[in-house]
This record gives C-alpha cells, sequence and structure tokens, in this order.
C-alpha cells in the first residue's frame, strides 16, 4: 500500500528537518547508495526501511538460539545473540542521538552487525574457518559472512552505508579511535567489493561513516561487561569483585557502572564536525584494553569453556563433509537441500553461481545451536522406529 500523499510530504518535511541538526559529519539519508532501489517511496528513511529488512530477514530470526559465549550451559539467563544486538541498537542510538548522528542508520547496523556468527560462537567459527582453508575457499570470517547472507543469500538490496558498518563492526579490536574511512559515491559498490575483499583476506577495514563507527565501539560496551555477567552467573568467575583494581577504579565495580561510563566516555571524548574521531579518552581506551585481555584470559581462553573443543571440531568436521557429500551426490532428502537450496527464499543468482564447499559452509554459518546439535545427532545416533511393518 503506498501511503496518502499528505503524510507521505508530512513525514518527508519531519525527515528532513531532523536531518537538518545532524551533525557535519553525520549520514544523511540522500547520502543513501543502493543498487537496484525497486521500492516505491514510503515513510521510511532508507535506512531504516533497512533495519526493517534485516529484522524480516531469516538469517535474523536465527539470532535467537545463537549463544555469545556459553554455547554448552544450560541457563536461560545467560546472553543469546538476539539480546545481544539489541543491546548494540540501544547503545549506539544513545550515543548518536548525543552526537547528532542518524539514529536510522545506526540501528540497521546493530541489528545486522552479528549475522554472520555461527554455532559454538567464536570456537565454532575457528573450526569452520579450518575447513575452508583446507577446502580452499579461503578463511572464514563472521563480517564477511553477515554481508554474504544479507547481501547474496537473500539478496535484501540493502545500502552500501548498512553493509559497510556491518562488513567493518570488529568490536574485538583494540583500536580506541577510530577517523571514518569514506567510500566515495561515485566508486559506490565496485569501491566497497574492494573492501570485502580485503576484509576476506584478513585486512583491517574501517567503517565508511561515523556511525558505523560507534556501532564497532557499541559492540564492545555491549558484550564486555556482560560477558562478565554471564561468567559469574555460569560459576567461571566469583563476580566483578575479580576484576584488577586499577580496571575497577576507572571503569567502575559492576556491570551497570562499566557499561554507563564507557557510553558517557565515548559521547564526551568523540568529534562528529570538522575532523571527524569517535573514541574514548586515553584514560579509559587503556582501561578498556584490560578489560579485554582480562576477559579472554578468564572467559573466553578458560579451561573449563575449552573443555570440550575437540568435540566440537570433530563434529565440525562430521557434518561439513556428510553435507558435502549429499550435495555432491545429489541427494535430495538431505537437509543441505530441504532447508536450504530449496527454499523459496534463496536468492536464485546465489544457487546457480555457489561452489558446493560454499554452499555447505554458508548453510552450516546459518544454523543455530540447537539446529546443528540436532543435525549432528541425527548423522551418528541410529535411527530408531516402532515397527518394521
Amino acid at each position: 500500500m503506498i501511503p496518502p500523499g499528505d503524510l507521505l510530504e508530512r513525514t518527508r518535511d519531519y525527515l528532513l528537518k531532523r536531518e537538518a541538526l545532524f551533525a557535519e559529519n553525520a549520514t544523511r539519508s540522500g547520502d543513501a547508495i543502493r543498487r537496484y532501489d525497486r521500492k516505491k517511496e514510503d515513510i521510511r528513511s532508507p535506512y531504516s526501511r533497512d533495519a526493517d529488512r534485516i529484522l524480516h530477514s531469516r538469517a535474523y530470526a536465527r539470532y535467537i538460539d545463537k549463544t555469545q559465549v556459553f554455547s554448552l550451559v544450560e541457563n536461560d539467563h545467560i546472553t543469546h545473540r538476539v539480546l545481544h544486538v539489541q543491546l548494540v541498537s540501544k547503545i549506539s542510538r544513545t550515543v548518536g542521538r548525543s552526537l547528532c548522528l542518524n539514529e536510522d542508520l545506526l540501528e540497521a547496523i546493530a541489528l545486522g552487525h552479528d549475522i554472520g556468527h555461527i554455532p559454538f560462537g567464536h570456537f565454532g567459527e575457528k573450526c569452520l574457518s579450518r575447513i575452508c582453508q583446507n577446502e580452499r575457499i579461503g578463511s572464514f570470517r563472521h563480517n564477511v559472512q553477515g554481508v554474504r547472507f544479507l547481501d547474496e543469500i537473500e539478496n535484501l538490496d540493502l545500502t552500501l552505508q548498512v553493509l559497510d558498518g556491518i562488513l567493518c563492526h570488529d568490536g574485538e579490536s583494540n583500536a580506541t579511535e577510530l577517523t571514518p574511512d569514506p567510500i566515495p559515491e561515485k566508486d559506490g559498490f565496485a569501491a566497497f567489493h574492494e573492501r570485502l575483499k580485503r576484509a576476506a583476506a584478513g585486512e583491517a577495514v574501517i567503517p565508511a561513516t561515523p556511525e558505523g563507527c560507534v556501532v564497532r565501539f557499541a559492540d564492545t560496551i555491549a558484550y564486555i561487561a556482560r560477558d562478565l555477567r554471564d561468567a559469574a552467573e555460569v560459576g567461571l568467575i566469583a563476580g566483578f569483585s575479580d576484576l584488577p583494581a586499577d580496571i575497577r577504579s576507572v571503569l567502575g565495580d559492576d556491570e551497570r557502572e562499566i557499561i554507563n561510563h564507557l557510553t558517557l566516555d565515548l559521547m564526551t571524548s568523540s568529534r562528529t564536525d570538522g575532523i571527524c574521531r569517535i573514541g574514548f579518552s586515553d584514560e579509559v581506551g587503556v582501561a578498556l584494553n584490560r578489560l579485554k585481555r582480562f576477559n579472554y584470559e578468564e572467559i573466553y581462553e578458560n579451561q573449563k569453556t575449552r573443555s570440550q573443543d575437540q568435540i566440537i571440531e570433530r563434529m565440525f568436521d562430521l557434518v561439513f563433509n556428510v553435507l558435502k557429500e549429499d550435495l555432491e551426490k545429489d541427494r535430495r532428502q538431505s537437509k543441505i537441500f530441504l532447508d536450504f537450496l530449496d527454499t523459496p527464499w534463496l536468492s536464485q543468482e546465489y544457487k546457480n553461481t555457489i561452489s558446493p564447499a560454499g554452499a555447505v559452509r554458508d548453510f552450516i554459518a546459518g544454523m543455530t545451536d540447537r539446529y546443528f546439535n540436532r543435525l549432528y545427532s541425527s548423522l551418528v545416533l541410529p535411527k530408531i522406529v516402532e515397527s518394521y511393518h
């Protein structure tokens, strides 16, 4: 349905007035670059439309059963990806509002930034990357995979600015200050694809927009304290009191204080007029990187969380090899056909061009933890029947 003319005009007038208040370096609706632009204009800005497309995508729906850190812990109170991206979206828009940036763009990037994450979190990514390298299809990187899901597999026709923010969102980087690396309008998607190739090869890439830079730091703010809370929830650490005194003296003693301090510091230390700079103060940046090292040593590489890594590796090897064989032998009842390649939501161009190994990579990358475990069980456990009649 096309909105009535008066509603469209009133909304357009409001958006123009709002954007007149933006900072000098903020991204405007008129800056949006899209490949096809097949839809008629409506009451949404280009970036608001992108946020809606991401929310309604199949890839977004699968956030619901992808865990952040603790994939093998049965506890309903630990963080899943779907909560993490909501936290990133909230923090991004709060920071962006204070810096007079484009909140619609911030929301779209934040909602899509972790689309490419796979079962078993970062260790699952390592397992799949090793397999992909052996298959000679390059390393697996979740930021690149996020773009692949939204741009190639589901072909959502998102704006370049949103795709770039998703590609460049690396919240695990130790950089505490960023200056946007713009993509000239005349270069458009050609330049973006060069950036995508560099990212796929492991090169560090900087967001093209200040909004992308804000989401990158909001990602860090959202996970850094929440992972500590989850670690305490599952008994891995005693609590925030385990943090070294030099971190607590700068960032605070609990989750609320850490998030609040990092958010306020990002607001007050960033500049979006003149030479654009998004980042933390020197003191907070040093403390934040100390906190990252603490989390890495005490949580992510803790032997208790790594105790089943060898089993998980074998699971990935078996699932990948079975699915690839099913594909090569055209076993149409295989899950890779029923739940992926033969589905109506998959881009036809993708179906026509993807290699067998690439298709298996993308299918596994899109699985939730629960689906992956069910599929593995179905491949290794005997089938139970009620009778042979």
